[in-house]
């Protein structure tokens, strides 16, 4: 016997445990313990990156509901195969990162308790998973319309990209964005059969959003970042991230208004039009309480305020699915 009494941290590494997850999560508990490496690579064990790639579809969900006249039984099908979908492709996208980045995850504090740096699974099991979950998605995306398909499909492009783009640009974070956000493309034109411009604003105040949530998060790693020269909005604003979070809560903000209104108006009945304007309203409320909250210098306060873009999307979501109902 050793005579030395086991850490936390170190049941933690023996358990396979990462550092950034929700301490006592499902996967960590109730999971049998062969699939809980490849539920880590999914990013399983931290939910919030499904719900920021799900809540842009819900949106749109209501907004093209709203604009037609209101909710179909077809939308209740488009819910479930969006929120399945995010959860597959979310998964499939975050494997395939931990791929292209298990090198830069090796040097960093928060990220080389990862599945693939600790040695949990191999750089060829892990890409059997990433296509596993992209095929089981592709098979829920056939479900919908073809011009839907297609715009799935050309998805692809911005997600094998991500992982790349914070060694060649310091605005990481809009790759993020062009990815996270195509689900208000994807999801009007599965609903209305074709494209407007609505939802391609929709998008744009989506990508707003996304810069504002994403460089909050980056604010963790600015120091492991700089010290292995990888770029993000983080550092590249330093200490006037206030003011460009500012103008990303403003964009984002104005953005969906001019959505809503393009997709509403003129015909829209007053009390929907109302209540689907309160979406942008509300949300920008909660993205400036967490400007106020905001510490750039206190990782654990920017990981507490990241997470709570769930809130800030489903609040959106709220009033526009109310304002499709009524």
């Amino acid at each position: 016997m050793s005579g030395k009494p086991e850490t936390p941290e170190a049941a933690e590494d023996a358990n396979g445990t990462v550092a950034d997850a929700y301490r006592g999560n499902w996967v960590d508990r109730l999971a049998p313990a062969w699939t809980r490496p490849y539920l880590r690579l999914s990013r399983a064990d931290r939910p919030i990156g499904t719900w920021l790639l799900l809540l842009p579809c819900y949106w749109s969900i209501a907004l093209a509901a709203s604009s037609t006249g209101g909710f179909i039984w077809w939308d209740l099908w488009l819910a479930i195969g969006a929120s399945v979908g995010a959860f597959l492709m979310r998964g499939a996208g975050c494997t395939w990162n931990d791929i292209t980045d298990r090198d830069i995850d090796a040097g960093v504090a928060r990220t080389r308790s990862r599945p693939i740096p600790s040695g949990q699974v191999s750089t060829k099991q892990a890409l059997a998973w990433a296509v596993i979950q992209s095929l089981i998605s592709f098979a829920i995306l056939l479900t919908f319309n073809t011009p839907a398909i297609i715009l799935g499909i050309v998805s692809l492009g911005p997600v094998a990209i991500y992982p790349f783009a914070k060694r060649f640009t310091w605005w990481p974070q809009i790759f993020l964005g062009i990815a996270f956000n195509w689900g208000a493309l994807l999801l009007w034109v599965a609903h209305t059969g074709s494209l407007s411009w609505p939802p391609v604003v929709l998008y744009f105040a989506g990508m707003a959003w996304t810069l504002f949530y994403d460089t909050i998060y980056a604010h963790q790693d600015k120091e492991d970042d700089a010290l292995i020269g990888v770029k993000s909005t983080a550092r590249l604003f330093g200490d006037d991230s206030a003011k460009w979070l500012g103008g990303f809560l403003m964009t984002s903000v104005a953005l969906m208004t001019i959505a809503v209104m393009g997709a509403l108006l003129p015909g829209a009945p007053p009390l929907r039009l109302a209540l689907s304007l309160l979406a942008p309203w509300a949300m920008g409320w909660h993205m400036l309480w967490q400007m106020r909250q905001l510490d750039i210098d206190d990782p654990d306060t920017c990981l507490k305020l990241f997470r709570a873009n769930r809130d800030t999307g489903l609040i959106a979501a709220l009033f526009l699915a109310v304002g499709a109902i009524v």
